[in-house]
């Protein structure tokens, strides 16, 4: 009986073995994302997590909590910042109540090809470098940055061609400046966090809507809109965020090897999002969408409109902004 209750014991503690995992980590990083894990940032956040773990041998783990289920964008940068959760991501743009000069990459038209997004968000470019510097003052480290694609404009039952017919109209607007771009033209800027925008698109608490077209894919705002106007009048910008103090705590190891993964993160969306804007594109035209591609012509009016916006940037953004805006011309002349 005694040899049975032994067997039976270690059985069960052989079990238990199997079961509990081998190494518990020594750091977890907590990831807070506003989209769903299916989009590209998601899917981005889940190759960070792959290199991450396997490259530690499981000493950090990863966990990311999606589709704003701790904190909403607009809370993420407080939230890292003090220290309530150790990483998240936010759109750029959320910064600008701290540093009014982030959002040179939301000046109409600044960035409006490939190889100026690709110059200007490069790992310390003179655009990239000086932003980088600033927002680790408000005690988040950047580790790197999801590229989110050209800013369009959504609509319902008619087409957004011109200024003209959307004066009067209140839009959903994810930034300060692009607001003050919506203003230029004659529209009612309204600021909405993306992951609520599906519900005012529903319950018309807008008129038109504004985003990038892979967010139109991830929550289906098809179901909502039924036109997309290719403006890429911006180019949307995502970060990924550490707690500066929790960083500074991590073992030199650590520290590279989430430094590695976060490189490899960094490259592989800006590499892939040309593909994912494509895709995107056609999922919604398969969903019944109209997408209209502006004339030049239609373009140029559009930048007409917003002319007042460089004076309002200039006089909000400081010696920052002045800084970034040289150094934006600076890579357009190189471009």
């Amino acid at each position: 009986m005694l040899r049975k209750t032994i067997a039976c014991l270690a059985v069960a503690a052989a079990a238990t073995m199997a079961a509990a995992p081998l190494q518990a980590a020594e750091t977890t990083l907590r990831i807070s994302l506003q989209l769903p894990l299916k989009s590209h940032l998601g899917q981005n956040l889940m190759l960070f997590k792959e290199e991450v773990e396997k490259n530690s041998n499981g000493e950090i783990a990863v966990e990311i909590y999606d589709s704003a289920q701790l904190y909403k964008d607009k809370e993420v940068p407080q939230a890292v910042g003090a220290g309530a959760i150790e990483m998240g991501v936010a759109s750029l743009t959320r910064f600008v109540g701290d540093i009014p000069a982030v959002d040179i990459f939301y000046m109409p038209f600044m960035f409006n090809s490939e190889d100026l997004v690709r110059a200007a968000t490069a790992k310390d470019s003179t655009v990239r470098g000086p932003i980088d510097e600033a927002i680790l003052d408000t005690g988040s480290r950047v580790l790197w940055w999801q590229a989110y694609g050209g800013a369009i404009m959504l609509s319902q039952d008619e087409p957004v061609r011109s200024p003209d017919e959307i004066e009067n109209k209140k839009v959903r607007v994810f930034g300060k400046t692009l607001g003050s771009f919506m203003e230029a033209v004659g529209a009612s800027p309204t600021l909405i966090s993306g992951s609520e925008q599906y519900l005012a698109y529903q319950r018309g608490t807008v008129d038109v809507g504004m985003t990038g077209v892979s967010g139109v894919k991830s929550r289906k705002l098809w179901e909502v809109m039924d036109t997309i106007t290719v403006t890429n009048h911006a180019n949307i910008e995502f970060i990924v965020l550490v707690n500066e103090d929790f960083w500074q705590g991590l073992p030199a190891e650590h520290q590279e090897i989430i430094q590695a993964a976060a490189a490899k993160a960094d490259a592989a969306v800006r590499d892939d999002i040309a593909r994912i804007e494509a895709e995107a594109y056609e999922a919604a035209k398969s969903e019944g969408m109209t997408v209209i591609e502006l004339t030049p012509e239609e373009v140029a009016v559009w930048r007409e409109g917003a002319g007042p916006v460089l004076k309002q940037y200039k006089e909000a953004a400081g010696p920052l902004g002045v800084q970034l805006l040289e150094a934006a011309e600076g890579l357009r002349g190189t471009n």
